[in-house]
């Protein structure tokens, strides 16, 4: 992997520099002080990941990103900064960053962030190869998909290896067997046969397998659940491999650290669940697309 680094410190580009040269994370292929700088920069040297400072002088971060990824919209952008007010953060989120890092810089922590958005950005760059490939092959003697017993479109694996693997990772988040866990593995399951359903609302979704009200709050009270599983395996152990595996794919990144302040203490504000990210992400997990 490539990186680039901004900040108005040179220090921290050189604790940056360090981290990855000694962690063996990737190529260091260019740095600047400013964000002006750095936006001639991009396109010339062409990097994978770019880690950027909040509050720099000229031009802040999230104004950064937004031109970034104007210019290099497949990159992926990670958010260094002292601040931690909500509104900022947020803001920082909702620019296209991947990850937000507090200073003063820690060093695990950087290294498992930097390998956690390096590992998505092979897998997202392995599939749009296969995309690739897939579209140019020649389309003839390609049997039509099966239907299942409901008309739906079967999956090669069928549904009792996708109950399987959902059943296991539900488990390895700590919630399978509570209440709204087995709606859970429906939804699944309806979701590998039905891609399509994934534009239909939560509420939709829920009246597939049950009253829709009953089977949301279940299966909310559920994810929330897991969300607070892995918020505590983090503050146990920053580097589990559940905890760097599932915390930025089932759940955004941020409302896991939400939970994690607020289990150790530092916040009153609890983490929150985005179920159609959560239910998305099940569902690549249990078809085989995250493998």
């Amino acid at each position: 992997m490539r990186f680039y680094l901004i900040d108005d410190s040179p220090n921290v580009i050189n604790i940056l520099k360090i981290i990855i040269h000694e962690r063996e994370l990737g190529q260091v292929c260019g740095s600047a002080e400013s964000a002006a700088d750095a936006l001639e920069d991009l396109p010339i040297l062409q990097p994978d990941l770019v880690v950027v400072d909040l509050l720099m002088p000229e031009m802040d971060g999230i104004t950064f990103v937004q031109k970034a990824k104007a210019i290099l919209p497949d990159a992926a952008y990670i958010m260094l900064s002292q601040v931690t007010a909500k509104e900022m953060v947020a803001a920082a989120y909702n620019s296209g960053i991947e990850f937000f890092l507090n200073k003063p810089i820690n060093s695990i922590e950087v290294e498992s962030v930097i390998r956690r958005v390096c590992q998505s950005l092979s897998m997202q760059k392995t599939l749009s190869q296969v995309h690739t490939l897939v579209q140019g092959l020649p389309q003839t003697n390609v049997p039509p998909p099966s239907s299942g017993p409901d008309g739906g479109s079967a999956r090669p694996e069928g549904t009792a290896a996708i109950r399987q693997r959902t059943e296991n990772l539900l488990r390895c988040i700590g919630i399978l067997g509570i209440s709204g866990s087995r709606d859970i593995v429906e939804l699944v399951c309806y979701l590998s046969e039905h891609p399509e359903a994934k534009e239909r609302s939560i509420s939709a979704l829920c009246g597939q397998v049950g009253n829709a009200r009953t089977v949301e709050q279940r299966i909310r009270r559920a994810a929330f659940a897991g969300l607070a599983n892995l918020a505590s395996l983090g503050l146990e152990d920053y580097n589990n491999e559940i905890f760097t595996e599932y915390a930025n794919t089932l759940y955004r990144f941020e409302q896991v650290r939400k939970e994690m302040n607020c289990i150790s203490g530092k916040s009153s504000v609890h983490g929150k669940v985005q179920l159609n990210q959560f239910l998305s992400a099940l569902v690549s997990y249990s078809t085989g697309e995250y493998y």
